[in-house]
């Protein structure tokens, strides 16, 4: 079999590592535009702030490992067209500029995403700067190295780090927002609100519900940021204004979803069945909803990968969906979420609520502990954990990872509340904290007089 993999992303890395792992006579071939593969853009923050000494250690493979392991790789070279039915692509080398045609049994597509660039007015000014690549974060790089002010535009996670990142060097740090929170995709408002306070208490200055229109150099050689609110003064920008997905080589060849994304079927197929795709350019099923939703996450792209490559010789390996669980880092504090949180569910006019644990992580008779909230939300009429949102000084991430399996498994607030956890004082209390966030839960429920049939009938066969 002859496949064609476009783009050496996370995901057209580890197709073409796991086809040729599980099936070396096949004939792989790579195009990618760069000469780079497999750069880990969430290692930037780490690199600025001086956690990560090398940048050149956020690749994880090679053209060179790729071709060791047999796949035809041919970097520089970008695909100008697709041909669907004929089973082609076109071609061009970058460096010569030869152009030509290349056929494929089956074709994998794991072009990516491309950062957001807003329409705003002065935005190819060499003062402001997208991040994604190798380049981009080298540019970066340089920049906080020559300039001390910085703003940055768009409070997701990318931005979030950086804020982070450049005021532990010492920079001064202004984050503007559209919207009345940060992390919107992620926290909900009050989680949010507290991030606020912590990265103002380091010195980072949030401007909520300010869009920036314009860009501007004034006089003083200055970069002028321009919002309705007035205008404010920096030595640089970065643009963190989310992604879109790498999709126009099919467009109208295949179905996309509502952001521009490849559909794919449970088996990651677009809508033609010799065309796959997996990574930022293609949809995900969204476990919370059960519906497409586009979350480019590097988490999100090896898995749907390892099924590629699978898949594409009739293994069938079906996609679970995803949770969009991740995690950061900011000023000590470990923020993890899964799932939907209450506001985004609200939107989608699910029936849903949402309890709030504040406490402790482990026994206060212990030598040491820290502050803990946990903000989980769940579906009134099913009683199905919904998402979560966590954190606290101690490391709480993995407790994300439980809760986003509850939630792919569709498990209730009553499961949830009862479910097998260790006690340990040196881990937890005799109930574990998600114990008790979905123990309030059911109490909220029961208060309403919603009580669970399962713990009625149970109530009721022990004479209760």
């Amino acid at each position: 079999m002859k496949v064609i993999i476009v783009g050496a992303t996370h995901a057209g890395t580890i197709a073409a590592t796991e086809i040729l792992k599980i099936h070396p006579e096949t004939e792989v071939t790579i195009y990618e535009r760069n000469n780079n593969f497999s750069f880990l853009s969430c290692g930037i923050s780490l690199y600025l702030d001086g956690q990560v000494n090398r940048l050149e250690d956020m690749f994880y493979s090679s053209p060179e490992e790729l071709r060791d392991m047999g796949a035809k790789v041919e970097d520089n070279h970008d695909v100008l067209s697709i041909d669907a039915v004929n089973h082609e692509v076109q071609v061009a080398n970058m460096i010569t500029g030869k152009i030509f045609k290349d056929t494929y049994d089956k074709l994998v597509m794991a072009t990516g995403s491309t950062p957001v660039v807003p329409p705003i007015f002065g935005i190819d000014n060499a003062k402001v700067l997208l991040c994604k690549n190798y380049q981009q974060a080298q540019e970066i790089y340089q920049a906080s190295e020559k300039y001390h002010r910085i703003a940055i535009v768009g409070a997701g996670y990318s931005g979030t780090e950086f804020a982070e990142a450049l005021a532990k060097t010492g920079h001064e740090i202004q984050m503007f927002q559209n919207g009345d929170q940060i992390l919107d995709n992620y926290v909900g408002k009050k989680m949010s609100d507290g991030i606020v306070d912590m990265l103002a208490q380091h010195g980072v200055q949030i401007f909520l519900n300010h869009r920036v229109t314009g860009f501007n150099g004034d006089s003083d050689g200055n970069l002028e940021l321009e919002t309705a609110h007035g205008n404010y003064s920096a030595d640089a920008a970065i643009v963190t204004s989310g992604f879109v997905a790498n999709s126009d080589l099919l467009h109208g060849q295949v179905e996309v979803e509502k952001h521009g994304s490849l559909l794919v079927n449970g088996h990651m197929q677009t809508t033609n069945p010799d065309i796959f795709a997996a990574g930022d350019c293609s949809m995900v099923r969204f476990n919370p909803t059960g519906g497409p939703a586009y979350t480019p996450l590097a988490s999100s792209a090896v898995r749907q990968a390892v099924l590629v490559a699978h898949n594409l010789f009739h293994e069938n390996y079906p996609y679970m969906g995803t949770q969009a669980t991740s995690a950061i880092k900011l000023f000590g504090y470990s923020i993890a979420t899964t799932g939907l949180t209450l506001e985004h569910a609200l939107k989608r006019k699910i029936n849903a609520a949402q309890v709030v644990y504040e406490g402790i992580w482990r026994p206060e008779y212990m030598p040491t502990t820290d502050a803990l909230t946990i903000m989980m939300v769940y579906n009134r009429d099913t009683r199905r954990v919904l998402g979560a949102q966590l954190i606290s000084k101690h490391e709480i991430a993995q407790s994300a990872n439980a809760i986003s399996i509850a939630i792919q498994n569709n498990n209730t607030i009553d499961d949830l509340s009862l479910v097998d956890m260790l006690f340990q004082p040196n881990f937890d209390n005799p109930f574990n904290y998600i114990n008790i966030a979905a123990q309030l839960a059911v109490d909220q429920e029961r208060q309403a007089n919603n009580d669970s049939p399962r713990f009625t009938a149970l109530g009721n066969q022990q004479g209760l």
